[in-house]
């Protein structure tokens, strides 16, 4: 009876731990067209990280949600901000899948350190003049930046907002003396929204979204520094199956809709 007892207690525990085993390796590796749930990614991974541009938010946040409903069970998470900060993180070993810039140059620091692979150029965007809804300074277009009495805000020349705003001044031969340099496109049109200046240059795309809140001026002169942006996957993604279908589904018809809808321009 002892006998059978030591028996039993030896068999428990080696049957627990074939369960364990056959329990991780059992949901195998499903191809792509028929992959769903927690094994959608052919790696295991069940989060993807994005970093991606400020100007990028609202669009990139909606098709993180739609790429969630279609691959239940995994979670996209985000690191918005400078494409030039964000550049840097990467360089310096922040962990992340998927790197989307609002310019080639601030991509290029990632590529020229090969942590990423060939980018797709998905979108492009340029200036706007962002104004409070009630324009108090009473400004009609882009030769109004330079009267000293209005306060503009710029992003800062490193960023790409800031790149592009100082090409289409430089172009117009217009000098504007800003009262802030502000690290990011949303920063900077946070500056209007809150009334502590009268003009920014920003993004169309973000004067769109900020809808009601500011009004836009087109000006001719944006069409000198128009900003492509690129996406690429990084070469040492942790999610590398999941960073290659988010890349997918942003370079897909539903991904461009998004997008265009916000106001960006196809390339």
């Amino acid at each position: 009876m002892s006998r059978r007892l030591s028996l039993r207690a030896l068999a428990l525990p080696a049957a627990l731990a074939i369960a364990v085993v056959l329990s991780g390796c059992g949901s195998g590796r499903p191809s792509a067209s028929t992959a769903s749930g927690p094994a959608a990614a052919g790696d295991g991974a069940k989060e993807v990280t994005v970093f991606a541009a400020a100007s990028l938010t609202g669009t990139f946040t909606e098709l993180g949600k739609a790429f969630e409903a279609a691959h239940p069970g995994t979670s996209v998470r985000f690191n918005f901000g400078s494409s030039a900060t964000l550049a840097q993180q990467i360089v310096q070993g922040a962990p992340a899948d998927v790197f989307a810039a609002a310019s080639p140059a601030t991509m290029k620091t990632v590529t020229d350190a090969s942590l990423a692979g060939a980018p797709a150029t998905f979108v492009r965007n340029k200036l706007q003049i962002a104004v409070p809804a009630d324009n108090p300074a009473e400004v009609d277009e882009f030769q109004d930046l330079a009267d000293a009495r209005v306060k503009v805000a710029l992003c800062a020349q490193q960023v790409p907002c800031g790149a592009a705003a100082v090409k289409t001044l430089n172009a117009a031969g217009l000098k504007v003396t800003p009262v802030t340099l502000e690290q990011d496109v949303k920063a900077t049109l946070t500056k209007v929204e809150l009334g502590e200046v009268d003009a920014a240059l920003v993004y169309r795309t973000d004067v769109i979204a900020a809808a009601g809140k500011v009004k836009g001026i087109a000006f001719p002169e944006a069409d000198q520094a128009i900003n492509d942006y690129p996406i690429a996957t990084l070469t040492e993604a942790p999610a590398g199956d999941l960073a290659r279908r988010f890349v997918d589904l942003v370079l897909s018809r539903q991904g461009k809709d998004v997008l265009t809808k916000a106001g960006f321009e196809t390339p």
